[in-house]
């Protein structure tokens, strides 16, 4: 067990994919000779030289095209994005060819593929760098999506998500690269992809929430809610697509109420489709109607003060906790 950034966990994850398997390589904009945007890739260059390490204009829709070219004849590329609102211009690569071509081709080619990179909202970036793509590509059929909230998983993840022979969109945030966790350092670790991480069981209510939400608030508001007499079960989805419906539907059986929290628009956002899966299920073992919160309907300022006021905030969420609980 060793203790590092979660930069680091995705670094090691990489490399220990890259020895494991000559067929994986990376590739993206300043990912070799600069070591990489956010120094994701520092080192990996002069360990595995430029024909898997590679550096790539700035075009985002090139170089996907050739992830995926690259993966349907056996290689398994991994293609770094600096941030997932680049992918806008590389939506018919990834969504017309990488999740379709397996399917299409009646599983005689695999795509077995990594996009990731920076998603969400950073600091001080702006409304065009500041997309958060979950609900663009979690709706499509044929993708996988992950979205971890800690050095460990991102590593245990990434190793999965290397491994696995579907594309699968890996979803980090620059906010989170800097953060510290206790991960395992063998090559063996690996998290499994769609299967969900209760990390508080509880029995008063069942707050749901992945990725950079979790880790910016998300824990200080459980943490905040436990403090006042609510015993809260917290669910890290860790995959969003295929999403882990029965811990979530055994949750709510348990607890029989419900808050949602990330940094989406709330109309037709992740926890909109969250409610929409389990909604039907859930229904009769509720004893409040399931709560969402998310960021405010804007364009997201350059301002930091308005950024983070657009944000899910600690006492938006204690104060759901406590209406669904009838505090």
């Amino acid at each position: 067990m060793a203790v590092i950034q979660l930069r680091e966990a995705l670094r090691a994850a990489m490399t220990e994919e890259m020895e494991r398997d000559e067929n994986v390589f990376l590739m993206g904009e300043e990912v070799a000779q600069y070591n990489g945007a956010y120094k994701v890739s520092e080192g990996m260059l002069e360990k595995f030289g430029p024909r898997r390490i590679i550096d790539t204009p700035i075009s985002e829709a090139g170089f996907s095209g050739i992830g995926v070219g690259a993966a349907t004849c056996g290689l398994r590329p991994i293609i770094e994005f600096m941030s997932w609102s680049f992918t806008l211009v590389c939506l018919d690569q990834i969504v017309n060819n990488a999740a379709n071509v397996r399917y299409m081709s009646g599983g005689q080619y695999k795509v077995p593929i990594v996009f990731r990179g920076g998603n969400g909202i950073a600091h001080q970036l702006g409304a065009t760098h500041s997309h958060r793509v979950e609900t663009i590509y979690a709706r499509i059929p044929g993708l996988i999506v992950v979205a971890p909230s800690t050095p460990a998983d991102a590593k245990g993840l990434l190793k999965s998500s290397i491994r696995c022979d579907d594309p699968v969109i890996f979803l980090e945030s620059e906010k989170m690269l800097n953060d510290v966790g206790e991960v395992p350092d063998g090559p063996d670790f690996t998290v499994p992809l769609g299967v969900a991480n209760i990390e508080r069981e509880g029995k008063d209510v069942t707050v749901i929430s992945y990725g950079r939400p979790l880790q910016r608030v998300v824990r200080e508001s459980v943490a905040a809610a436990v403090a006042e007499g609510i015993d809260v079960e917290l669910i890290d989805l860790r995959t969003l697509r295929p999403l882990d419906t029965k811990t979530i539907i055994n949750s709510i059986k348990k607890t029989h109420r419900c808050v949602i929290v990330d940094e989406d628009y709330g109309y037709c956002g992740m926890g909109a489709g969250i409610q929409q899966k389990i909604g039907k299920q859930v229904f009769d073992y509720l004893d409040a109607p399931i709560e969402y919160i998310h960021s405010d309907e804007i364009p997201v300022p350059f301002n930091h003060f308005m950024e983070e006021a657009m944000l899910p905030s600690l006492d938006r969420i204690v104060a759901a906790m406590k209406e669904v609980c009838y505090r």
